[in-house]
């Protein structure tokens, strides 16, 4: 007896495509609140009366329970039926904002914060999901170059609206700037998507071993990781504890992907040359576009003593026009001449000449100086992300999109998590050496100049620390582009777009 036909696929009309702009209104206003919220952390701090440890918590806890999130979102999705799935978890991240702000204590803050991570985390995934299972063929790039929109534009957006919210209005608006977008992303979705039945008896199947190694290995590694400097590394055991954890836990959880029958992850597409490029070359992307805008605006904060409104202006060159480039790009990329890897290479160049200009910072720099360089990130970002996700998912069947869209996420959660760390970490240690080597060298010229001249001097020399330090950030940003390059050369066969279905 030959096996029941797969079921007809939903047709694409404007009330789908209208849900599927709900679930990407969605995934970018957790991916905005996540950045906006660590941006303006300290002023946070202040109005509830928290320390800079009480706080550090806090923002450790939102992002464990938000990359564990992504993991188990799309079995959820599956389960529970996607459309219900998404509406829930989009009213339940904007109920947990609304109350954020009305916490009575740090612990009752550190329970919401926990609780709208889960929700946040549960949206990104299913922005992929709905991409690769709704969307036919031929426009099938353009939904994936929304999803692109969640690692160039929405970080980018992120510090502008963190410096509209935190200078000069209600201090509330920094969690409640996230309500209207979220009740128009879950009607549109409620709309627009079509209702599958409830597959509760997955529930026996649960990878419930899995789950849990999974979700805990992710949290401890990232609790592990973002409390690191603060705590001293391997001089705290709670720090080594955590790491200890995950380094148990993680290695465990693969080798019980790898053989049960339904799992989180499907560990064996790591076996096709292109995605595994897509994830690592994602991820090593992360961590340049966090910088593109985090760099610019700390030099100008440190050093010329910029408000975070006054520096709106450069994240918002590269967050604005994302809206047109990245279909853009996706319209290039969807023909079957062009080959995407050249795309993604030019891509490359554009962001290394933007990290090349940068580098020659001096001190005399103001915002005027950055726009040059920020209009190539520009151009670049989408360049790059667009192409990846199409290498990345076109050797991925539509059944195989949970999968897929579990490891892409959850992977890129925990890279965004590393590269805030390491952004943080080197931006902290060059900066103590420069500062370092420019007072023992002042000291020794000291005696030779007059008094009037070594008035100010530390002021002077943190000043010069700080430029030099953000000049070594876009260098080492150089040498990200070089690993990414030497990859891209290396790893993936060529990728084609999405090909009409062969009949049977």
């Amino acid at each position: 007896m030959s096996p029941p036909p797969p079921p007809a696929p939903t047709p694409f009309t404007g009330r789908l495509a209208l849900g599927l702009v709900g679930v990407l209104i969605a995934a970018l206003v957790s991916g905005i609140n996540d950045r906006v919220t660590d941006i303006a952390l300290a002023d946070l701090l202040g109005n509830f009366g928290l320390g800079h440890d009480e706080g550090s918590w806090i923002s450790s806890a939102y992002a464990a329970a938000e990359v564990s999130a992504m993991l188990i979102a799309p079995w959820l999705a599956v389960t529970l039926s996607l459309r219900r799935f998404a509406i829930v978890a989009t009213f339940a991240f904007a109920l947990f904002g609304v109350l954020c702000p009305l916490a009575p204590n740090v612990a009752t803050l550190l329970l919401l914060r926990v609780l709208q991570g889960l929700a946040g985390g549960f949206l990104p995934p299913l922005l992929m999901t709905v991409a690769l299972r709704f969307l036919p063929w031929h426009i099938k790039l353009y939904g994936l170059s929304a999803y692109a929109m969640t690692a160039t534009f929405g970080p980018n957006l992120a510090l502008p609206l963190a410096a509209l919210w935190g200078e000069g209005a209600d201090w509330r608006l920094l969690f409640w700037q996230i309500v209207p977008a979220c009740l128009l992303g879950a009607a549109l979705i409620a709309y627009g998507l079509p209702q599958d039945p409830l597959r509760l008896e997955r529930f026996k199947q649960l990878d419930w071993r899995g789950a849990l190694l999974g979700v805990a290995g992710l949290s401890l590694l990232v609790v592990g990781l973002t409390q690191g400097e603060r705590l001293d590394w391997l001089a705290s055991p709670v720090v080594v504890g955590c790491l200890l954890g995950a380094a148990v836990c993680l290695p465990l959880f693969v080798v019980n992907e790898w053989y049960h029958p339904l799992p989180l992850f499907k560990v064996q597409l790591l076996a096709r040359r292109n995605f595994s490029y897509g994830i690592l070359t994602l991820m090593l992307f992360v961590f340049i576009a966090l910088a593109g805008s985090a760099l610019p605006a700390g030099y100008l904060g440190h050093v010329q003593g910029y408000r975070p409104l006054q520096s709106m202006p450069l994240a918002l060159t590269i967050a604005l026009p994302q809206l047109l480039l990245a279909p853009l790009v996706a319209w290039v990329i969807n023909r079957n001449w062009v080959d995407s890897r050249y795309v993604i290479a030019a891509g490359l160049a554009l962001v290394a000449l933007a990290c090349l200009g940068n580098a020659q910072l001096t001190g005399a720099w103001i915002r005027d100086d950055f726009y040059l360089y920020q209009v190539l990130q520009m151009l670049g970002q989408p360049m790059v992300v667009v192409p990846l996700l199409m290498t990345a998912t076109g050797v991925i069947a539509p059944m195989e999109g949970p999968f897929a869209s579990a490891m892409v996420n959850s992977l890129r959660g925990l890279a965004a998590t590393l590269a805030g760390v390491a952004l943080e970490n080197f931006v902290t240690a060059r900066q103590h050496f420069h500062a370092n080597v420019l007072l023992d060298q002042a000291l020794q010229n000291s005696a030779y100049l007059p008094p009037a001249a070594t008035a100010g001097l530390a002021a002077r020399v943190r000043e010069q620390a700080f430029v030099l330090t953000y000049a070594d950030g876009f260098l080492a940003l150089l040498g990200v582009l070089a690993l990414m390059l030497l990859v891209l050369i290396t790893l993936p066969k060529r990728p084609y777009p999405p090909q009409p279905p062969v009949p049977a």
